[in-house]
């Protein structure tokens, strides 16, 4: 396993433990996290923190340059949300955990050119299924539906 999807992963736990939403996110620049998160909307009753927007906060303010050499790592596709500020502060790989459960922007992020590898993780993939199994509403709420 990578060390940095496992580093989402633990992520996306932290999250589901305190009663929120299992996707978590990393940030990674020269092969080192500089920013980690999980989604805590039900946490801080915010309407825009899931993971990737977690993890670039906690990233905290950076240069152009910094975000155009960097990856980020998130156990779940982007939704379009999170594929905007890829798209704006110029991210250009994106590893995902899985796909299986919620297809994101995955199309509009190719077409600008971000780089994507989906690894199909069983982890991120239970994770996300017993979640939406056992909290359809939550979820339905997270994704705007």
């Amino acid at each position: 396993m990578d060390t940095f999807m496992q580093a989402a992963i633990d992520e996306a736990r932290k999250g589901l433990q305190e009663g929120g939403i299992p996707i978590g996110s990393v940030l990674v620049h020269d092969g080192r996290i500089i920013g980690r998160g999980h989604n805590r909307r039900v946490q801080k009753g915010s309407a825009i923190l899931h993971g990737e927007m977690d993890a670039l906060e906690n990233a905290g303010r950076l240069s152009a340059g910094t975000y155009r050499d960097s990856v980020l790592y998130t156990t779940l596709s982007p939704c379009s949300m999170c594929s905007g500020a890829i798209l704006l502060y110029g991210i250009p790989k994106v590893v995902i955990g899985e796909n299986r459960t919620f297809v994101g922007e995955e199309d509009l992020l190719r077409s600008r050119g971000v780089r994507l590898e989906i690894l199909d993780d069983a982890t991120c993939i239970d994770l996300m299924r017993r979640f939406i199994r056992d909290k359809p509403t939550l979820w339905n709420e997270d994704i705007g539906v």
